[in-house]
C-alpha cells in the first residue's frame, strides 16, 4: 500500500493560485454588475447552485463514482469555514467602508502559514512570513483603509479572514485523498443547501439578464474554486498564499479599463509590493515533488 502524502510543488501551485486570482477578479466585476438589482442572499445562493450544475456533465459520463468520499465530515467543515467567511465578508462590506472591507478580504494569507504550521505541521520560515507581510502592506496601500478599520464591527472582517484561512488550510489537509473536483463539488452542494435558507425571506424575481449574469458568476466562481483547490493541493499555503494578493491587482486593472477608475500613486506602489511578494513566494526553494497515493 502506497503511503498517502501531500505534494510540494510551489511554483506550479503559485501559478495556479495567480490564475485563480484572475478568475476571482472577473467574478468581482460580474457581481458588481448584477448587485445593482439583485440582493446578496440571491447572489450567494446562485453562485453555489450553478456550482452544483457545473458537475452534471461529469456525473452523466462517469456517474457518482468520482464524488464518493470517506471524509464527509471534513467536507462539511470546509463548507462551514468557506460559507462562514462569505457571510462575514458580506457583513463587513455592508457595515464598513469598502476599502476597509477589502483589506479584510485579502488578509487571509496573513493567517494561513501559521495555521498550516499548527494544523498540518508544515514548515514556517522567515522568508514565508516576509513575503506575506510585504504583500499585505501592498494590499493596504491599494485599498487605503480608513479609521473604521478599528470599529468593533470590523471584528466580522477579522472573523472572515480567519475563516477563509481555515478554509484554505482545510483544502490542503484533504488534498492527500480528495481531488479538487470532489472538494469543490461538496462545497457547492453543502453551500447551496445552507444558502437556500435566507431565500425564505429574501427571495426576489429575476430578469433574464440577471439570470445570465448569475449563471456566469457561478461558472467563473466554480472554476476559480477548482483552480484554487488544485493550487493548495500542489503546495503548502505558507509558500504560495501571497499569490492570492494578485486578485486585488487584477481587480484594479478591470476597474481602470471598465469604469475609468484610475489608480493613484499609492495603488501603484501597493501593486508593486504585491508583485514583489508574489515573486518572492514563487521562487521559494522547492522540494522534489511527491507522488500521491494511487487513485487520487
Amino acid at each position: 500500500m502506497v503511503e498517502s502524502v501531500r505534494l510540494d510543488q510551489p511554483r506550479r501551485g503559485a501559478l495556479l493560485l495567480a490564475l485563480s486570482g484572475l478568475l476571482f477578479a472577473i467574478m468581482g466585476v460580474l457581481i458588481r454588475e448584477v448587485s445593482t438589482g439583485v440582493n446578496n442572499e440571491t447572489v450567494v445562493f446562485a453562485r453555489n447552485l450553478i456550482g452544483v450544475f457545473y458537475f452534471l456533465p461529469l456525473m452523466l459520463i462517469r456517474g457518482f463514482a468520482p464524488f464518493r468520499t470517506q471524509r464527509l465530515g471534513s467536507h462539511f467543515l470546509r463548507t462551514f469555514y468557506g460559507l462562514g467567511a462569505m457571510y462575514c465578508f458580506f457583513y463587513a462590506i455592508a457595515h464598513l467602508p469598502l476599502a476597509d472591507a477589502m483589506v479584510f478580504t485579502y488578509a487571509a494569507p496573513v493567517f494561513t502559514p501559521v495555521l498550516a504550521w499548527w494544523w498540518l505541521k508544515e514548515s514556517l520560515t522567515g522568508r514565508m512570513m516576509l513575503s506575506v507581510a510585504i504583500g499585505f502592506v501592498g494590499v493596504i496601500l491599494v485599498a487605503k483603509p480608513t479609521g473604521a478599520l478599528f470599529d468593533p464591527k470590523a471584528l466580522a472582517g477579522v472573523a472572515a479572514s480567519l475563516l477563509a484561512a481555515c478554509a484554505f488550510v482545510s483544502i490542503r489537509a484533504m488534498s492527500d485523498s480528495e481531488p479538487a473536483t470532489r472538494i469543490v463539488f461538496y462545497f457547492a452542494s453543502f453551500s447551496t443547501l445552507l444558502s437556500a435558507i435566507p431565500l425564505l425571506w429574501a427571495y426576489q424575481p429575476l430578469t433574464l439578464q440577471q439570470l445570465g449574469l448569475l449563471t456566469a458568476i457561478g461558472i467563473v466562481a466554480t472554476t476559480s474554486q477548482l483552480v484554487m483547490s488544485r493550487a493548495y493541493a500542489l503546495a503548502p499555503p505558507g509558500k504560495i498564499g501571497p499569490l492570492s494578493y494578485l486578485a486585488i491587482v487584477f481587480s484594479g486593472a478591470f476597474a481602470w479599463v471598465l469604469w475609468d477608475e484610475l489608480p493613484g500613486w499609492s495603488s501603484w506602489l501597493g501593486a508593486g509590493l504585491i508583485f514583489a511578494a508574489s515573486l518572492l513566494s514563487l521562487y521559494l526553494p522547492a522540494k522534489p515533488g511527491k507522488t500521491p497515493r494511487a487513485g487520487v
